[in-house]
C-alpha cells in the first residue's frame, strides 16, 4: 500500500483501527509492506474521514423522507455505501498488517495473524458494550467477525482474493435467503436464550453471522474484496486507471440490471422505511413456500442501501473502489490539495476514535438520531467540524488517535508469539 514524498509532507505513521492499522516495520518482520508511498498511505486516510462524515450523515443528519434535491442525494449516498466503504477499508487495513503486497511469513506472519486476532476480540467486546447502549446498529462488533473469518485469507493473491469476494457476492445472499427463510422464531428464540452475547447486547452470535445489520454472511465480499484491492499497487497510475475501470463497470451493471429487473424502486433505501430488518438479502417470512419466496420475490432483485443482495452488494464494492481508487489519485497527483485536506485527513487517521466520538457525543449532547423528522442539517455540519478540529489538534502533538493507541496497547502480547 516506495516512493519518499518531500520531507515537509512526511507523517508519522498512524493507528486507526479498525481501519487503519500501523505501517511500520515490526521486529523482526523482514520485509513489511513492500513500498506504500506516504501520498497513497494518505489517500486511503481520506477515504476513510469520508466514510466517517458518510456515518455521521446517517446518524445524525436529516433523514431521507426529509430532504430534498442536493440533500436527498447526500443522504442517499452516505445511506450503506458509507458502511461498505468501512468494511472494505478494513480488509485493505488488514492486509497492512499481514503484509501487503507480500504476506509475512514465519515468525513475523505468526505475530500478524495475532496482531488481527486480538483486534478482533477487542472490538467485538467494544461494539458488544456500545450495543448494550446503542442498539445493533454499531458495526465494530461485526467487524471483529470479519476479522476473524479473514484470517485464513490473508496470505492469498489479489487474484484469489478478487475471485473469492466475487462467489460470496455471487452466493452469499441467496445462501443467506433460504437460511432466513427457514429460521422459525422458535429457533431463533433458543439459540438467542443460549447466546451469552445476545443477553447481554441482545446482539448474538445469530446477528453477527446472518439476521443483524451487518451480518457477515453477506458483508463478507466487502472484506474480501478490500483485501484484494490491497494487493495491488494503486501508486501506478495504470494500474489505478484499471481499477477504477472496474469499479464504475461493477456500479453500473449492478444497479443498472437491479433497475431493468425490478423497476423504478430497485434502489430504494430499506434502512428508514423497516422493509427489511437486516443486511442479509432475506425475503419476508411469510405463508409462501421457499421456492415462492426466492423466485417470485422482486427482493432479491432489488439493489437498495442495506438490502444485502447481489446486486447492492456488487453494486457497493464498485462503489467503494471508486473512492478509494479517486482519493489515492487525487492525494498522489496533487501535493497543495493534499497540504489542504490535511485536517480531514488527520480524522482518517484516527476513524475509530471519531466513529466511537460522536456516539458518546450524540448521547452527551442529546442530539437526536437522524431518523426522525429533523430537518436542519446544522447538528451534522457542527459534528463535522468538530471531528475536524479535535483530529487536527490531536494529531499535532501524538502519533495515533486515543482509542487507536489503546487498541495498539492491547494487540502488544501478540510481540511474545513465537
Amino acid at each position: 500500500m516506495t516512493q519518499t514524498p518531500p520531507p515537509q509532507e512526511t507523517q508519522a505513521p498512524q493507528e486507526n483501527a479498525p481501519l487503519r492499522p500501523d505501517t511500520s516495520p515490526e521486529p523482526g518482520a523482514g520485509q513489511a509492506l513492500d513500498g506504500p508511498s506516504t501520498g497513497r498511505l494518505v489517500g486511503v486516510d481520506l477515504a476513510r474521514a469520508l466514510a466517517v462524515f458518510g456515518m455521521y450523515v446517517v446518524h445524525i443528519g436529516p433523514p431521507l423522507s426529509a430532504t430534498s434535491g442536493g440533500g436527498s442525494w447526500v443522504r442517499y449516498l452516505a445511506e450503506g455505501h458509507s458502511s461498505v466503504l468501512f468494511a472494505t477499508l478494513a480488509g485493505f487495513s488488514l492486509m497492512l498488517i499481514a503484509g501487503r503486497r507480500e504476506p509475512k511469513t514465519g515468525l513475523a506472519g505468526r505475530q500478524a495473524r495475532a496482531r488481527i486476532a486480538i483486534r478482533a476480540v477487542v472490538l467485538l467486546a467494544l461494539g458488544t458494550v456500545m450495543a448494550m447502549e446503542y442498539g445493533g446498529v454499531i458495526i465494530l462488533g461485526f467487524y471483529g467477525v470479519y476479522f476473524l473469518l479473514s484470517l485464513p485469507l490473508v496470505r492469498l493473491s489479489a487474484k484469489a482474493l478478487a475471485l473469492i469476494a466475487a462467489g460470496l457476492a455471487l452466493v452469499m445472499p441467496q445462501l443467506a435467503a433460504v437460511l432466513t427463510a427457514q429460521l422459525s422464531d422458535s429457533l431463533q428464540h433458543s439459540v438467542n436464550t443460549h447466546d451469552p452475547l445476545h443477553r447481554l447486547s441482545e446482539v448474538g452470535v445469530l446477528d453477527l453471522l446472518l439476521t443483524g445489520f451487518y451480518p457477515a454472511l453477506t458483508w463478507m465480499p466487502f472484506v474480501v474484496a478490500g483485501m484484494a484491492l490491497a494487493r495491488l499497487d494503486l501508486s501506478v497510475a495504470a494500474v489505478r486507471w484499471r481499477v477504477a475501470a472496474l469499479g464504475a463497470s461493477l456500479t453500473v451493471t449492478a444497479y443498472g440490471l437491479s433497475l431493468f429487473l425490478a423497476g423504478r424502486n430497485a434502489l430504494r433505501s430499506t434502512a428508514e422505511d423497516g422493509s427489511s430488518s437486516s443486511g442479509s438479502g432475506a425475503p419476508p417470512k411469510g405463508g409462501e413456500d421457499l421456492g415462492s419466496q426466492l423466485f417470485s420475490s422482486d427482493h432479491l432483485l432489488t439493489a437498495g442501501p442495506h438490502s444485502g443482495t447481489t446486486f447492492d452488494i456488487v453494486g457497493s464494492v464498485g462503489v467503494a473502489i471508486l473512492v478509494i481508487v479517486g482519493a489515492t489519485a487525487l492525494m498522489d497527483g496533487l501535493p497543495r490539495l493534499r497540504r489542504l485536506a490535511k485536517p480531514v485527513i488527520a480524522v482518517g487517521t484516527m476513524s475509530l476514535t471519531a466513529y466511537v466520538g460522536h456516539f458518546l457525543a450524540q448521547s452527551l449532547l442529546a442530539v437526536p438520531a437522524g431518523t426522525g423528522t429533523q430537518t436542519s442539517w446544522m447538528p451534522l455540519i457542527m459534528f463535522v467540524l468538530g471531528a475536524v478540529v479535535f483530529a487536527s489538534v490531536w494529531s499535532r502533538f501524538f502519533r495515533r488517535g486515543p482509542l487507536e493507541y489503546l487498541l495498539n496497547a492491547a494487540t502488544k502480547p501478540a510481540e511474545h508469539i513465537r
